[in-house]
């Protein structure tokens, strides 16, 4: 064997054997226990960097452990290749998103080949190929023929000179983020999925995964915002004629009222603007802000006092100004709300910019002045106060008294509501699954007969026009309406790209030609068994994931209601950031010692940040894995940080992880690893070549190892396995050579396999051994050398520790003691004196008292 591990060599080499046999094909029909693997599957923007590497590193050493555990594993990989940026691409490159996306899957797919993932590339799929969406759109069909899709009028944000609807990350201080234009709300035609029919089982569902970290199953419980509270009206005051609905969660609060804010949209606001130019120019204003809740609740807090009023409830001789305010959303409750400016931030900030009153009606501890001062609302609990019949009660006490008076009275009602809205499924863009609607002037929103799908984008469009190229096509929307052959038009938004990864993974375990999947196939592997990626996707993606195949339930389509049994957030990849001194962003390759290599001119060190394109801090594995191996970059990406942590990149770290690569080999290498031929013995770590007596300890660290290691892998602390690795390679490099130090070895290398499989197959194949590492069975675990039978006691004088002594576990004190007293260190310091008091801690410490 060689004496340094050369792993460019050995890198293509047991990768192109690994293809040649199909390790890592799933097999359906096998009689073992099934795990499925997956990793969030990848945008294919251009290449991978280490941010990639370290998530999809994560799923291949669990995917490996599990084969070599007996289990059929399901490990696939695809593409989420539908969205914005191939279309920016497109405009700022000339040339097809197509084209460029496909030649990016191309690029990534030998990157991730480069680094040994053990992947079933056999169900490789692409959301932007019509095998995929073609089904995607069928199930649309199935959704909307079970009342799950309707069409309806909703604000966007919309570009007046790219002619686009921009998502709200891509308004910037209300301007498109491209062309710098002011951004207006409109109202478009938009189809949305019923999310909220499931409003409750998503919300329930979450009890049951315990697999899951608790914050995303918080955060998820947050965006559904369950709330019981009251809907009421506010009677009228002449001129106005009609009584104003409200929603609040607080009606403990309701005596400190002290406005009624109602939306821009609101048919009241509407009246108003119709009569009165000022409130018109005003709704004009609140329609360059935000579209969502978030947006609203960090915006500037805007009103227009109508001149109206209304009766508060309690009280016919107090009454409350109505106010059109931009931070309120028609399709939140009935689209007013109660202002309390004492007990809400927002509502506060609104009453002290037009000097409303702010009335405690919650005591803040002891504080019970109706006067509320300050900046910061008090929303804790405590005593309801200045608020009359309510005066003592505790909050919820409270709700509970003004829900029953509502209705009693009845002018309200106790409500459930929630945060959730419905999904936006509506894109006016090009690069998405064409939705399969067709528009008539008779017949109306008619679907694409089934025997017509799927539905393909048409690949001759051009970008040098602003606005969706499918609205100007010249033949693609012009079709004949399925019901009545008039001439009619395609719909020409496409799908929200959430849509496409809210399904791939029924995909990736059933692809039959004739459907979106086989029910009975699918259940198979469904649900997955470990899922991982960014917790950036902790609400949006896996909600609308949960929302989707519990609807696929609903139907009848798959008996599957949760996707992900096991969830796994890792942490990112971090880099420092460099800026030119021009502001320009510089990657890591165009900085040296401070400076910016073309220009020489110092440059600007920024924060270390999550690995990004726009950030330009990117470290791209290709030239990584040129000069130390797949390896290497495995190993770096598995040890130094927890990983559910952020991973800060080093080139100290991957160089650390290229000489404990070379460590493994030397090891592998050893003399007394002697070449067997096949069918001489078994792969178990009782099974060597090396002669000379066992040796006990080594033994015992090796079996305590193979458990340890285990267990870390099932519970995804990879980098507590590799410090256990760490320690048996140290463990064997002490110990001398014998049969126990052979045995070591052997099973050092399959213990590794998961994690540094190329230099695990070099050193199987150079021994000897029959078949591949990879298809090898993990180390059976000798229950016996896994209880310790020594133990090391601490020898103290005075409370100084002078020795230690190695002593059979659960010795007799008496021996203990002798053991103690006949150490040399211990007779030194002693200087012949005996110890006035001997305290002996069985199996841990002896003191003795001078």
């Amino acid at each position: 064997m060689a004496v340094r591990f050369n792993p460019l060599a050995a890198d293509a080499r047991w990768q192109a054997a690994w293809d040649a046999a199909q390790c890592f094909r799933a097999d359906s029909d096998s009689a073992g226990p099934r795990s499925y693997v997956l990793e969030m599957f990848p945008y294919p923007s251009g290449r991978i960097h280490m941010g990639h590497v370290r998530n999809y590193t994560m799923g291949d050493v669990l995917a490996r452990y599990r084969r070599m555990t007996g289990h059929a594993v399901l490990h696939p990989m695809g593409w989420d290749a539908f969205g914005m940026p191939a279309e920016n691409a497109a405009m700022e490159k000339g040339v097809h998103p197509g084209n460029w996306t496909r030649a990016n899957i191309a690029t990534m797919k030998a990157e991730l080949k480069r680094l040994g993932f053990a992947l079933d590339w056999s169900r490789e799929l692409a959301t932007c190929e019509p095998d995929y969406y073609g089904h995607e759109q069928a199930l649309f069909l199935d959704l909307l023929d079970a009342g799950l899709v309707y069409r309806k009028e909703s604000a966007v944000n919309w570009d007046p000179v790219d002619n686009t609807v921009l998502a709200n990350e891509q308004v910037i201080d209300g301007r498109g983020w491209r062309s710098g234009a002011l951004v207006e709300k409109r109202k478009l035609n938009q189809w949305f999925l019923k999310i909220t029919d499931f409003a409750d089982e998503l919300l329930e569902g979450l009890q049951s995964l315990d697999q899951w970290p608790d914050k995303v199953r918080l955060m998820q419980e947050n965006w559904i915002g369950r709330s019981r509270g009251l809907t009421f009206r506010f009677a009228p005051l002449a001129p106005l004629a009609e009584s104003i609905e409200v929603y609040s969660t607080r009606p403990d609060t309701i005596f400190g009222a002290s406005f009624v804010a109602i939306s821009p949209d609101h048919p009241i606001a509407r009246e108003i603007a119709g009569r009165q130019p000022d409130a018109a120019a005003f709704i004009e204003q609140c329609k360059a802000g935000g579209t969502t809740a978030a947006e609203l609740d960090t915006q500037e807090k805007l009103g227009f006092d109508t001149g109206l009023e209304v009766l508060h409830p309690f009280d016919d001789g107090w009454t409350l100004p109505v106010y059109i305010a931009n931070f309120v959303l028609m399709d939140y409750g009935s689209g007013a709300v109660m202002g309390v400016p004492a007990h809400d931030q927002r509502d506060l900030e609104f009453a002290r910019r037009y000097g409303l009153e702010v009335r405690r009606v919650v005591a803040d501890g002891d504080s019970a002045d109706p006067v509320f001062e300050g900046d910061a609302a008090y929303t804790g609990l405590g005593a309801v106060v200045n608020s009359g019949f309510l005066d003592g009660m505790d909050v919820e006490d409270a709700k509970r008294a003004v829900i029953e008076r509502a209705e009693a009275e009845g002018w309200g009602r106790g409500s459930t509501v929630y945060r959730l809205r419905d999904w936006g499924v509506s894109r006016q863009r090009y690069w998405g699954t064409p939705i399969p609607i067709i528009h008539c002037d008779a017949c109306g929103a008619v679907p694409v007969p089934r025997d017509q799908l799927p539905v393909v984008l048409p690949e001759d469009v051009g970008f040098d026009v602003p606005g969706n190229p499918l609205d100007r096509h010249p033949t693609w929307k012009h079709v004949d309406c399925p019901q009545c052959g008039a001439k009619a038009r395609r719909e020409t938004d496409t799908l929200d790209t959430f849509v496409d990864s809210s399904w791939y993974f029924i995909r990736f375990a059933s692809q039959p030609d004739d459907k979106a999947f086989d029910r009975a196939e699918a259940e198979k592997w469904l649900p997955v068994g470990q899922y991982i990626g960014g917790v950036e996707h902790a609400i949006l993606h896996l909600l609308y994931a949960r929302f989707w195949t519990r609807a696929l339930k609903h139907l009848g389509k798959l008996d599957v209601a949760e996707p992900f049994a096991g969830l796994f957030t890792q942490g990112m990849v971090t880099h420092e950031t460099y800026k030119a001194a021009d502001g320009r962003w510089l990657s890591p390759g165009e900085v040296r010692n401070g400076r910016e290599i073309a220009t020489g001119e110092a440059v600007e060190l920024g924060r270390v940040e999550k690995m990004s394109k726009s950030k330009r801090n990117t470290v791209e594995p290709g030239p990584i894995v040129d000069q130390y191996g797949a390896d290497a970059v495995r190993w770096f990406m598995l040890s130094d940080s927890p990983p559910e942590r952020d991973l800060p990149w080093s080139e100290a770290g991957i160089e650390g992880s290229w000489r404990f690569v070379q460590r493994l080999w030397r090891l592998f290498a050893s003399p007394e690893i002697l070449p067997r031929k096949a069918g001489e013995g078994d792969h178990s770590p009782q099974a060597n070549g090396g002669g000379g007596v066992a040796d006990t300890a080594l033994d015992r660290k090796l079996h305590q190892t193979i458990a340890g290691v285990a267990a870390d892998i099932d519970a995804l602390a990879f980098n507590k396995a590799v410090a256990k690795l760490y320690e048996l390679v140290n463990a064997i490099e002490r110990a001398q050579p014998s049969a126990s130090r052979t045995a070591a070895i052997r099973a050092l290398a399959l213990l590794v396999a998961p994690m540094a499989p190329h230099v695990a197959e070099e050193a199987w194949a150079a021994w000897g051994e029959t078949g591949l590492i990879a298809d090898a069975s993990w180390p059976q675990v000798d229950p016996a050398l896994l209880v310790e039978d020594e133990v090391t006691i601490a020898i103290q004088v005075n409370g100084k520790l002078r020795d230690t002594l190695t002593m059979p576990k659960g010795a007799a004190r008496e021996d203990v003691e002798a053991a103690a007293l006949s150490s040399d260190n211990v007779v030194r310091f002693l200087e012949g004196r005996a110890p006035k008091k001997v305290i002996v801690v069985p199996d841990r410490l002896v003191n003795l008292v001078a």
